[in-house]
């Protein structure tokens, strides 16, 4: 049985991976995206990661199809009560206004509730930071919705470390909720956006991250090992060229050792190392398909040695 983990100072314990729902809706239909969701839960999963901006990008979008779709699983599987629920405000405008404004998270957060099917969030995330906003005025907003018994406990997504720290000062300061939960880019070769200071004050705050982007858009799992890859994904592929340009090719190297030691997939070692970091409490990983998510939940089971930890850290360092 899947050990869960403790996120943060949350009543929340979930398991040490997230499911991505960005796919849901966009790059996969609804029978796969049931597939997806059904064997993330069957194999110990708990936490489902969306927002309401999933998928505003595709054509014909306007944002909150993969909520919708979530909705419709939660409904027809009757699993409401053995999952988690994370999602977002901030990116899609809307009534209120945009970003985090006050009148926006009141009105997000209502249609994300009717859109999942739920009265309330588990986990709901500030998906970007909004400087326009007076940070007290955001988490009173949040506050209200707490109240309201409308969102169990709220994390931020893509805060620098000084705004983290400046808005739970805030919370301190005015008797506000605070940021529990953390949501930055953070993999095996993206480390500087997280590393230093930003993961202190995680940690010493016991603030609970979820990192997303825990595969680098595909490259760790070891599908793309040179240009000639690229067209292997007209999504991805094009993204690839960055990674290589950079440690990617001495961080698979390592991944490859890694691999031959375990036994492990070149994606299950990413996400065990990321696990295994100070102030992770569970990487996020999006699937495709039934086998996919086999393979990623793999991942909770994998402990990594000190010198193989070790090895992925100074490739990627």
């Amino acid at each position: 049985m899947t050990k869960l983990r403790r996120l943060g100072a949350t009543d929340l314990h979930i398991a040490p991976l997230v499911l991505g729902g960005n796919v849901f809706g966009w790059s996969i239909d609804k029978a796969t995206s049931f597939a997806v969701l059904d064997a993330f839960v069957a194999g110990g999963g708990t936490m489902i990661d969306t927002a309401d901006v999933y998928s505003a990008w595709a054509p014909g979008h306007k944002g909150g199809e993969s909520e919708t779709l979530i909705g419709e699983w939660l409904k027809a599987s009757g699993k409401r009560d053995t999952v988690q629920i994370a999602t977002k405000v901030g990116m899609l405008p809307g009534e209120g206004g945009d970003k985090l404004a006050p009148a926006r998270i009141a009105a997000a957060a209502e249609a994300s509730l009717k859109r999942l099917g739920i009265d309330r969030i588990d986990l709901y995330f500030a998906h970007q930071d909004d400087d326009a906003v007076p940070q007290e005025d955001v988490l009173a907003a949040f506050g209200k919705l707490i109240d309201a018994g409308k969102v169990r406990a709220l994390g931020a997504s893509n805060f620098h470390a000084a705004r983290l720290k400046s808005a739970n000062d805030a919370a301190k300061a005015h008797g506000l909720p605070h940021y529990h939960a953390l949501q930055p880019e953070y993999n095996l070769i993206s480390r500087h956006k997280f590393e230093g200071q930003l993961q202190d004050y995680c940690v010493e705050h016991n603030i609970g991250v979820v990192p997303f982007y825990g595969l680098a858009n595909g490259f760790l799992t070891g599908k793309y090992r040179s240009p000639a890859d690229y067209g292997k994904s007209a999504v991805r592929g094009p993204r690839m060229a960055a990674y290589f340009e950079g440690k990617g090719t001495q961080v698979l190297a390592a991944l490859d050792t890694v691999a031959a030691e375990t036994g492990a997939t070149l994606a299950q070692i990413s996400l065990a190392w990321l696990a295994a970091q100070p102030s992770i409490t569970a990487p996020i990983a999006s699937a495709t398909s039934i086998a996919q998510v086999e393979e990623l939940l793999g991942s909770m089971e994998l402990t990594l040695t000190p010198d193989q930890l070790a090895t992925l850290d100074s490739a990627g360092a």
